[in-house]
């Protein structure tokens, strides 16, 4: 069997989960569904938020390592249902609860696959931010563990339900481009970087760090690698590239579909921030998927984007070109293809991420996959994640995906599979 169709298979049989009245609650419309949350930093408390805009939510339990993160998500709650959640430092006191449904998992992104498989195990849905996980490996250990205990899994990318993204992707998928030869995304952003090089220090008052890092390796306390920074390290994270990357990939690979790669190479490094930060500032990757390339590029600290869009993808097709964003997108036919011209279509008013968590609580009712189900992030997860498998080898990676592997490299495992410090475990 080849390896498309391999993938393929194993996809179709991944989404072809059996019926799951004997295991799961049956949910009636007049519900309440139980969260309870872990991680309270400001995309937490973003997310907490949202879910508390739906009415037949309720939040029993917030759990954080940061006692000043819980004291400001706690006014969260109070405000939106007029009473007060508990409070926890270790994310297991929320999963043992009887009365959590549903475990909202906005942790930096070292901690996603550990809480997620637990939570699966005992029973409750899980919505994760993105990326899934820092490595491959994990996100698919995550994968198996929605799908043996038939959970329900969202992962936090809110494009995915957002009405001008879909406009742009159906019309990408009605062959209207032709046939499309190139895609290209790109985030040149200029809010990031340039944070300076700070002493290691003692970790604040109220923060139990040694909890934070996990199964990442211990590392002396530094200002610049907690809390939003971690972004920035490897140890917790994976830059740019998985951070906006995983977004506007997943644009990309919604339109394009779930043919994997077959092969990736990618270069960039720290040519624009002095400061302590691991990942690069400036970076490419190359794609080389069965009928058509892909192209990722991020700048950090100044450029205007391609064609003066600070972020974006482009469909390039034999007939026209499609150029899509957070504001709108437009198609530009082939002068030579004589074609007429499509104006410009606008987004309306974003409320994505508010959809995006109202179809994540349809389907803990229904039992239906999600939009973005943990295969769809698992699948873009991994398309990101290998970019930085290039980058790290400083190599090209010819992509088994049906073993999920290097081809003939294994010098490429130790990225592919992350280490854990003891006594965490993947599994």
């Amino acid at each position: 069997m080849s390896t498309r169709r391999h993938f393929l298979a194993r996809s179709a049989a991944a989404l072809a989960v059996p019926s799951l009245a004997s295991r799961a609650r049956a949910w009636s419309v007049n519900d309440r569904i139980r969260i309870g949350i872990v991680g309270c930093g400001g995309m937490g408390r973003g997310d907490l938020a949202t879910f508390l805009r739906h009415p037949e939510v309720d939040c029993a339990v917030l759990c954080d390592i940061d006692d000043a993160s819980l004291a400001k998500a706690l006014p969260v709650v109070e405000q939106a249902r007029g009473k007060r959640p508990d409070t926890v430092k270790d994310f297991r006191r929320v999963i043992d609860r009887k009365d959590v449904d549903v475990l909202l998992n906005v942790t930096p992104d070292h901690w996603h696959a550990i809480p997620t498989i637990a939570a699966c195990q005992a029973g409750k849905d899980v919505y994760c931010e993105k990326p899934l996980a820092t490595s491959i490996g994990e996100s698919r250990a995550m994968v198996s563990a929605v799908r043996h205990h038939n959970r329900v899994l969202q992962m936090g990318t809110q494009w995915r339900s957002g009405d001008h993204w879909a406009d742009a992707v159906q019309f990408v998928k009605s062959g209207r481009l032709g046939r499309i030869r190139q895609v290209r995304a790109w985030a040149y952003l200029d809010w990031v970087g340039g944070i300076g090089k700070p002493a290691d220090c003692d970790p604040p008052p109220g923060v139990d760090y040694d909890f934070w890092l996990g199964p990442a390796p211990k590392r002396p306390f530094n200002p610049n690698r907690f809390h939003f920074n971690f972004r920035w390290f490897w140890d917790y994270a994976g830059g740019l590239m998985t951070d906006w990357g995983v977004h506007l990939i997943n644009v990309a690979m919604w339109a394009m579909g779930p043919t994997p790669p077959k092969s990736v190479t990618s270069s960039g490094g720290k040519y624009a921030v002095d400061d302590n930060t691991e990942t690069p500032d400036t970076q490419v990757a190359l794609y080389e998927f069965p009928t058509y390339n892909f192209i990722w590029e991020h700048q950090i600290l100044g450029g205007v984007g391609i064609g003066g869009r600070p972020h974006g993808l482009n469909f390039s097709g034999s007939d026209a070109t499609l150029i899509l964003d957070s504001k709108g997108w437009e198609v530009i036919p082939e002068a030579k293809k004589n074609l007429p011209a499509i104006e410009v279509k606008a987004a309306p008013k974003d409320d994505s991420r508010f959809y995006h968590v109202g179809n994540f609580l349809e389907c803990v009712r229904s039992r239906k996959d999600p939009v973005e189900n943990v295969d769809a992030g698992h699948f873009v997860t991994s398309v990101a994640l290998l970019g930085n498998v290039a980058l790290r080898t400083q190599s090209r990676i010819d992509w088994d995906a049906g073993n999920e592997r290097a081809r003939d490299y294994p010098k490429a495992d130790e990225f592919i599979h992350r280490q854990y410090r003891a006594p965490w475990k993947l599994v």
